[in-house]
């Protein structure tokens, strides 16, 4: 077994629990923990014992998204040509492409996130991607980022329907929990205390099944979504997200990239953010004081 930095592996019976492991930067997807959590996903394919999986966050969030606290290239002000076919090559490779999404939603076992707070742009593309998500009653999840000129995920409009899915992906507002159960962007809401409790006797419950049935039943789901067009789908999502990401150095968003040459990262969040407060739902409804 490799050790692993930014994510931890036990295994507990025939359940595989996977925790994203960076809770000081609230999960979020470095290019390394996502490295691994795909490795993870490898080993775990080939392990017969193990049965289901489950995917969680260590402290008060499932994943905040990409990191891109100390990534200016996240928002090139002059995107060139260069810029642009390796963007594009790396779109591909991303949860916005088709490789990593489909990684999950391909892999023989089933997989069920556990969303535990905050889920936010990749992170929300990933549990979107999970076979069932059960959430806390103290999660939160939103595509905040494309307020600063982001692209939101195809998957979002497939699973929820087009009109919720513009809803929070033309806003970047967030939503709780009990939203996200209402347009169908998880499977089930539970006491915060009680998350991985449930998310396991789900997952113990999946082992009971004959394996292959599982297997070949999903791949029944997934397959029939593929041959109607998603990993196509996916592939121009891969290839808008460039276009959006080269678009991000128009007057729009100039007074965001002037907070954060001002006051950091922290101060570009605060004028990204607080022009959308109050936000309808979760722990961003209420106006701050």
């Amino acid at each position: 077994m490799p050790e692993f930095k930014n994510i931890l592996y036990e295994i507990d019976g025939p359940v595989l629990t996977i925790t994203w492991n960076r809770p000081d930067a609230l999960n979020a997807i470095s290019q390394d923990l996502e490295r691994e959590f795909h490795h993870a996903l490898d080993i775990a394919a080939e392990n017969e014992a193990i049965r289901s999986i489950i995917v969680t966050g260590s402290g008060r969030a499932f994943s905040a998204g990409y990191d891109i606290s100390g990534d200016r290239s996240k928002r090139p002000r002059l995107p060139t040509s260069t810029h642009l076919k390796r963007q594009w090559g790396s779109s591909m490779l991303s949860a916005g492409g088709p490789t990593h999404i489909m990684h999950l939603m391909e892999h023989p076992k089933p997989i069920i996130a556990a969303v535990n707070g905050w889920c936010i742009g990749g992170g929300f593309w990933y549990s979107l991607a999970c076979d069932i998500t059960i959430a806390s009653d103290q999660a939160t999840f939103g595509q905040p980022e494309i307020r600063m000129t982001s692209n939101t995920n195809v998957l979002f409009a497939l699973l929820c329907g087009w009109k919720n899915a513009h809803r929070y992906a033309l806003t970047g507002d967030h939503f709780d929990a009990q939203e996200a159960l209402r347009i169908g962007a998880i499977n089930e809401v539970v006491p915060h205390d009680q998350l991985l409790e449930k998310a396991r006797a789900l997952a113990l419950r999946l082992a009971k099944v004959p394996s292959e049935s599982v297997r070949l039943n999903k791949a029944i789901t997934t397959y029939g979504l593929d041959a109607m067009g998603l990993r196509s789908a996916l592939n121009m999502n891969g290839a808008l997200s460039t276009i959006v990401e080269a678009a991000n150095d128009g007057p729009d968003v100039e007074h965001l990239d002037r907070a954060q040459a001002e006051g950091g990262f922290g101060a570009f969040l605060k004028a990204r953010d607080e022009p959308f407060l109050p936000e309808p739902f979760g722990p961003r409804s209420k106006p701050r004081d």
